[in-house]
């Protein structure tokens, strides 16, 4: 039976690893998708048919109640709440972590624990911990509940750099002393309140970053699960998460011109914030109608489309695909350039427009792309702010100076479909909106892109 275990947890293993790197394009990313949910399958199978498992009573019930709340989740929660859906489903992972920690420490009342197995029981109950309440954190600050400012105090960084160095210290004696018991669960509530700490001084913008950071935390936390109950797709899978969460972070980081140590450290290095304060600077933008747009869209020879959060809450998408066919069927070339953060986690874009069948060789990254601006006739803008802002690249005193952004304002035209002049999630104003080669459409993006296919129908 240990044998049968073991197969199918290598088999599951290769198929985790076959599924992110399915996962790598767009073309692949469904079937990597499906490779990944056979991998939990087996590895399910293969902790179910477990020597040690004596009744089934409580497995199913679990397995119920868990496949009620999945499903619920993916059919309820929309594309434009996915952060949100994605912070509580690392909550619950680092939770999960935890509680299996605490249990096996309660087992074995720390007694007959090796230093190893007791230093990865320690490992997975802190950053476990440290996960759930920093998940549920950046929860509360997407969904609204928790103010998204950077909320600092006096003497924050000395605070949690003691929290964390207890911390620590508390997990390096409690694996010299495994029956030292007060100590692992006061490292336990430790965990909690800096899974708090860390996440309260890090802005709503910054959000997305910490997300993936957390994951990788959850990812750590269930490897070293794995080595506390010798389980080798817990290691495997873990390993996996925890790496591919950092090295993702840290590409977001990059693409957002975020400081990594403010995301990694809390208040360290975080942007001022009085830089980021939404400064007017009075310059006049132009207005076009449904009818304008359509008539520069009819005398373009090639456009390019720049997705954004503004048309992931209108569910756009479809719209967007619907535009493309009447300017492709004039002969127009359409192509979509895709920013790394454009959204709210990377892929957003990708997931909505693979939705609307658009093709994948039309999608386009940012550095395969950026070049084209310059020699395309219409850059269409759908919901698109702080990835298409020149103030990237022209203004050093902005807070996002030196972000990767679309080379929007050097298409000939550049159109904008917005529904307000409300700034984007940066909070800043967007130069391009009062370029003199840029002109806006007001509206709902769906709404605005439909009568937009109907004028050239027409």
């Amino acid at each position: 039976m240990n044998v049968t275990v073991e197969i199918l947890y290598l088999v599951s293993s290769l198929l985790f690893v076959l599924g992110i790197r399915g996962l790598t394009h767009p073309e692949t990313a469904r079937r990597g998708v499906l490779l990944a949910e056979l991998g939990m399958l087996f590895a399910v199978a293969g902790t179910v048919v477990h020597p040690e498992i004596k009744s089934y009573i409580w497995i199913v019930i679990a397995g119920v109640i868990g496949s009620g709340i999945g499903v619920a989740m993916a059919a309820l929660i929309p594309m434009t709440k996915m952060p949100e859906r994605i912070a509580l489903s690392h909550a619950f992972g680092g939770l999960a972590a935890a509680l299996v920690g605490v249990c096996h420490y309660y087992l074995h009342s720390g007694e007959h624990l090796s230093h190893f197995t007791m230093g990865a029981l320690g490992f997975e109950v802190l950053f476990g911990g440290l996960t759930f309440t920093g998940s549920l954190m950046a929860f509360g600050k997407l969904q609204g509940f928790i103010s998204s400012r950077n909320i600092t105090y006096p003497g924050q960084n000395a605070m949690n750099i003691g929290l964390f160095a207890s911390a620590v210290a508390i997990l390096v004696y409690i694996t010299m002393n495994p029956a030292a018991g007060l100590f692992f669960y006061l490292m336990l509530l430790v965990a909690f309140g800096l899974g708090v700490l860390i996440v309260l001084p890090i802005g709503g913008a910054d959000m997305p970053v910490v997300i993936t950071l957390l994951n990788s935390y959850a990812g750590l936390a269930a490897s070293a699960t794995g080595f506390a109950l010798e389980n080798n797709v817990l290691i495997i899978a873990g390993a996996l998460d925890g790496a591919s969460g950092f090295i993702l972070s840290i590409v977001m980081s990059k693409a957002m011109n975020r400081s990594f140590t403010n995301v990694l450290f809390g208040a360290f290095g975080k942007v001022d914030e009085s830089a980021t304060k939404v400064q007017s600077s009075g310059a006049p933008v132009r207005e076009a109608s449904v009818g304008d747009a359509a008539m520069i869209l009819s005398g373009a020879t090639s456009v390019i489309v720049v997705p954004g959060y503004g048309m992931a809450v209108a569910q756009a998408q479809h719209a967007v695909r619907e535009l493309a066919e009447h300017l492709e069927r004039s002969g127009t070339s359409v192509k979509y350039a895709i920013h790394p953060v454009a959204g709210r986690m990377p892929g957003h874009m990708n997931v909505l427009l693979a939705e609307a069948n658009i093709p994948y060789e039309q999608l386009k990254e940012l550095d395969e792309i950026n070049d084209e601006f310059s020699e395309t006739d219409v850059c269409l803008v759908v919901g698109a702010n702080d990835v298409v802002n020149p103030a990237a690249k022209e203004n050093p005193s902005s807070p996002i100076y030196g972000m990767p952004v679309m080379n929007a304002d050097l298409a000939r035209t550049c159109i904008v479909l917005k529904r307000s002049m409300n700034p984007g999630f940066a909070g800043i104003e967007n130069d391009l909106f009062t370029k003199e080669n840029t002109v806006l459409v007001f509206g709902d993006a769906k709404d605005t892109l439909t009568k937009l296919a109907e004028a050239l129908a027409a």
